[in-house]
């Protein structure tokens, strides 16, 4: 199906915000792959930005309005404004534009998109040092459960482009005349972490980017020097278990994601003539959306 497709590119691509794009095509008693092109408006919080089961001290709360066009041969783009909504700050914080092209064929399914990511220059998000990426998956459906597998390019300013891979196990279940779709899942992800060490160059020891949020007073952030261990090695970064919950009304979708992340591989973090031994825990994150669709 097609609502299928999308929600399996949607887990792996993008960003961390799961709810930047949603097919929500609708009959009476399923959801069905209608042959049509159609326009989808979403408005999702979420209530702290985690990639690869990393995150700020300092939590970062988005709540991001949509847009997004899909052509019913399979391409499509979408853009989002990403609006920090946390006591530290209000503002527009990430601005995203992608686009793509999905396809589904019998028990296949798949796509690749690549999306440009303008962070504000005061952003503290895990991912600000990234520019954009590339993303390709695939699916099979293997009735009892559906594997898909993802492949992405994460180019960074000022440093290597990183290479991130998933795996994820998922499984649908209907309920409500095939109104409530749950999809459990869990996914594996192993990848380099250059977006990390300019990440932490950048904001989390101090060097928080713009005015009034580095520890000088002068207003602007200071240099510091900022390294990770074996940052271009490829590890296994992320254990992540999510039970989505999506209900279909007429031209309206609701989405629920209630996830847990476990991060892997704890950095090694060597700022001057300190060596810190990162300390990674499980931490819990969500994310509801409603979104409208009407024919192009």
């Amino acid at each position: 199906m097609k609502i299928r497709l999308i929600l399996n590119f949607i887990l792996f691509s993008i960003t961390p915000l799961v709810l930047i794009a949603q097919d929500p095509v609708k009959t009476t008693n399923d959801f069905v792959n209608e042959d049509f092109s159609y326009f989808l408006a979403n408005v999702s919080y979420i209530n702290d930005n985690v990639f690869m089961g990393r995150r700020d001290s300092i939590a970062a709360p988005y709540l991001f309005p949509s847009i997004g066009y899909y052509n019913k041969s399979g391409f499509f783009a979408d853009a989002s404004l990403s609006f920090l909504t946390g006591s530290e700050a209000n503002r527009v914080d990430l601005i995203l534009l992608s686009a793509g092209y999905n396809f589904n064929s019998n028990n296949f399914s798949g796509g690749i998109s690549g999306t440009a990511y303008f962070f504000s220059d005061e952003s503290y998000n895990v991912m600000s040092s990234v520019l954009g990426d590339l993303t390709g998956t695939i699916s099979y459906d293997f009735q009892v459960v559906e594997a898909t597998f993802s492949l992405s390019s994460y180019f960074n300013d000022g440093s290597s482009t990183d290479i991130i891979t998933g795996l994820m196990l998922d499984r649908t279940f209907y309920a409500i005349n095939k109104n409530l779709m749950i999809n459990p899942n869990i996914s594996l992800y192993a990848g380099t972490q250059n977006f990390y060490e300019q990440y932490y160059r950048s904001s989390r020891l101090g060097n928080r980017k713009g005015n009034g949020m580095g520890n000088s007073g002068s207003g602007t952030a200071q240099p510091n020097t900022i390294n990770i261990d074996e940052v271009q090695k490829f590890k296994v970064l992320n254990i992540e278990l999510a039970i989505p919950l999506h209900y279909n009304y007429r031209h309206f979708f609701f989405s629920f994601y209630p996830m847990m992340a476990f991060p892997q591989s704890s950095a090694t973090i060597i700022n001057e003539d300190t060596i810190i031994e990162e300390d990674l825990k499980p931490v819990f994150y969500w994310s509801v959306g409603i979104s409208y669709w009407f024919k192009s």
